[in-house]
């Protein structure tokens, strides 16, 4: 057995619907006995990071000219991570997110 199998339960035994919501609407697997998951709470706080980065951008996207160029950018890279994140709560891992995963980590719930 490796290591990433000894300390991660199989795919199986993971609440894995409830991390995909946390991409789609972060809180709700919050309201949910699902809260006390590591598995799920470990998606739920790179989705909360990516619903800020989301919020982040349409403040940009209001600047005009700078923001107009920028916004899009940000936003395709911002739904780059959220297609990633829901690969990988759909495929039972708990991989970082580049550049937000470390991000998250800082969060405390």
């Amino acid at each position: 057995m490796d290591e990433q199998s000894k300390t991660n339960p199989p795919a199986s035994q993971k609440n894995i619907g409830m991390a995909v919501l946390a991409y789609i609407i972060f809180f709700i697997p919050l309201l949910t006995d699902a809260k006390n998951d590591p598995f799920v709470k470990f998606h739920v706080k790179q989705g909360l990071v990516l619903f800020i980065g989301y919020v982040i951008e349409m403040f940009i996207g209001a600047v005009p000219f700078f923001g107009w160029i920028l916004a899009p950018l940000l936003g395709i890279f911002l739904l780059i991570l959220f297609i990633i994140g829901l690969i990988n709560a759909l495929g039972g891992k708990q991989n970082k997110l580049p550049v937000i995963g470390g991000i998250a980590d800082s969060f405390k719930f």
